[in-house]
């Protein structure tokens, strides 16, 4: 009784083929600059992270904790923990995935700051944006490895690329809210004092939203986390190469190994990015 609806199937599929080619062969060299540009970041990074003795790194871990937190505790736990990475033999894998989370975090938020200021400066521009951004967290995260492949062939590039498309609407979204949220009796207070669009941006609204752009920081850094085995299915290294290796070789003991050393990792981070109240 239906037949009729589905023999006139909309493309959708089709559409999305045809955009990709026409893609790959007219913007072949942009595609090429930025991965160029991806893989510079990417192995800036990397190298930051892996030319110390990893002891020294852990020192560095834990001093950086103590300056965010101002909590001796929090600093031994962060070195606790990753001696604990140390000792299970993770430390590269770990420094291979804190490469991705950290390149993430920067396009994340260079990107999604500026867009979330710009949204909440322009009501229609938001309104416009809300379904894209909606596209891009609920659309399954798998489905973004297919064209980052075609663009950008196998290696961190791709997972990085995947894990910025569905990592980025969280800072725009937190960017808008802290910037909207500004009481507007602050607002006036700064026009009647003769403050200009820029130095009430600069002095009340972004000090206001600092908070929320922070969470965004911290989800930023949580959601791209949990990208980890994803892009390892495209080449990507890191933490989700064991695990990917022990679903495949059906390894009970590697598979929670590499996993519980995800979730020691993301409490770290999470410990010494929380915003202070």
């Amino acid at each position: 009784m239906v037949d009729w609806i589905t023999e006139r199937k909309i493309p959708v599929g089709d559409a999305a083929e045809t955009m990709f080619d026409w893609l790959q062969v007219n913007t072949a060299g942009f595609f090429d600059l930025l991965a160029a540009i991806m893989e510079g970041l990417i192995d800036g990074i990397l190298w930051v992270l892996q030319s110390p003795h990893p002891l020294l790194m852990i020192a560095i871990f834990a001093g950086l904790a103590y300056a965010l937190q101002r909590t001796w505790k929090i600093a031994a736990l962060t070195a606790a923990g990753f001696l604990f990475i140390l000792n299970q033999g993770y430390w590269e894998e770990t420094t291979e995935s804190l490469t991705l989370v950290l390149s993430a975090c920067v396009l994340c938020m260079g990107l999604g700051v500026p867009i979330g200021i710009a949204a909440a400066h322009r009501p229609r521009l938001y309104a416009w944006m809300a379904p894209v951004l909606d596209l891009m967290q609920t659309l399954p995260t798998f489905v973004y490895l297919i064209p980052a492949i075609v663009f950008f062939g196998i290696g961190m590039v791709p997972g990085l690329i995947a894990t910025v498309i569905f990592v980025l609407p969280a800072p725009i979204r937190l960017t808008h809210l802290g910037v909207t949220s500004t009481p507007k009796a602050l607002l006036e207070a700064a026009e009647a004092f003769g403050a200009t669009p820029s130095q009430t941006l600069w002095k009340v609204e972004l000090p206001y939203a600092l908070p929320q752009i922070m969470t965004g920081l911290n989800q930023t850094i949580m959601l791209s986390l949990s990208m980890v085995v994803i892009a390892a299915l495209v080449g990507a290294d890191g933490l989700g190469v064991p695990v990917v290796r022990a679903l495949n070789q059906v390894n009970t003991a590697l598979g929670f190994e590499s996993g519980f050393v995800i979730v020691v990792l993301a409490i770290l981070l999470d410990r010494i990015l929380r915003v202070r109240r």
